[in-house]
């Protein structure tokens, strides 16, 4: 997968906050009785934040595709936001982690942020093409300059919006540095530093990602990415490689951090409980094979990890399965 096919050309889009703890289900529950609050003069009284922080609510909220613009909306320039299917299923009125209390939601964030259509394309390069072991935050803005350089499809930004891009991405996901010269900015803490995925190096700025077994990252989290990997990019066939779902660009283990082994390690307890799936060896090669539909297979592995009980009455439940996967209308 290419960058200009997993992600749009869009930077600094996020006023330099780092997405807060609750800012993704407010996206979502703001708009619930106003869908045009974003826009409103009066949007920082109604959301009880400050205007910049309104900008980024709503872009964290539209880059975790938990909302959207709406496509009926009677103001082109300025569109009322409505819930995706996605967005409602776990923040609407009847989400299934409204408070974000389960761990495995703050991993399915993460995943939807980098998933195509990705609107954060410095954070698509830093999984998936950057590769140093160590490196400051100098070092990660200069090689995704010249990631950027060799996208030919794409204007080339400012310098001035990747480091902003880089800023915010090492905050998000790094430890807090607690040193006496950072702000408070830099001290308020984002739910998706909890997933170890960035760490400090042993130099004093330096920093590395953590690649490797994710002891919180629950197998069904994993198994729903790599279905939703397989819609999203269009595989033929029933079958993807574990190689393949490990190192293709936009591949859960580039996303999640996992090695090959850690890879089916995370994969293994889903597919034992999937009766859908299963691990086949083709030629010394060890795959993930599915009978049916991989987006509705995805659902009910979510649905199951959530604890949501399957109505007898699939009619009236379908509407809710529907709404885990919002490929269909995203890609």
């Amino acid at each position: 997968m290419r960058l200009a096919d997993a992600a749009k050309p869009t930077f600094a889009r996020h006023e330099t906050f780092h997405p807060r703890y609750g800012w993704f289900r407010k996206a979502v529950s703001v708009i619930d009785d106003r869908p045009d609050v974003f826009t409103r003069a009066d949007a920082p009284v109604r959301i009880g934040v400050g205007k910049n922080m309104v900008r980024a609510i709503r872009f964290w909220g539209q880059a975790a595709k938990l909302i959207e613009k709406n496509p009926q909306s009677p103001n082109r320039r300025s569109p009322d936001m409505i819930p995706t299917d996605f967005g409602k299923y776990l923040f609407g009125d009847s989400g299934l982690d409204q408070y974000m209390e389960d761990p495995g939601t703050l991993w399915l964030l993460h995943w939807q942020l980098l998933a195509s259509p990705c609107v954060l394309p410095v954070w698509w390069l830093a999984f998936n093409e950057f590769h140093a072991v160590e490196f400051t935050d100098d070092q990660f803005e200069e090689a995704i300059f010249v990631q950027l350089e060799g996208a030919a499809d794409w204007t080339i930004p400012h310098r001035s919006s990747i480091r902003k891009d880089v800023s915010v991405l090492l905050r998000t996901y790094a430890p807090a540095d607690l040193r006496g010269h950072t702000g408070i900015d830099d001290r308020l803490d984002c739910p998706l530093r909890e997933l170890n995925l960035i760490g400090r190096s042993a130099s004093a700025d330096g920093y590395r990602f953590n690649v490797g077994a994710k002891p919180m990252l629950p197998p069904e989290i994993v198994a729903y990415a790599a279905l939703d990997y397989v819609v999203r990019t269009g595989v033929r066939g029933n079958t993807i490689t574990i190689g393949h779902l490990t190192h293709e660009r936009g591949a859960p283990g580039k996303v999640f951090k996992l090695t090959e082994s850690d890879m089916l390690d995370a994969l293994k307890p889903a597919i034992d409980d999937a009766k859908q799936l299963a691990l086949t060896v083709a030629t010394g090669v060890i795959q993930v094979s599915w009978e049916g539909k991989p987006d509705v297979i995805a659902n009910t592995i979510l649905d199951r990890y959530y604890d949501a009980p399957l109505s007898e009455d699939r009619g009236r439940h379908s509407t809710r399965l529907k709404t885990i996967s919002p490929v269909a209308r995203q890609r």
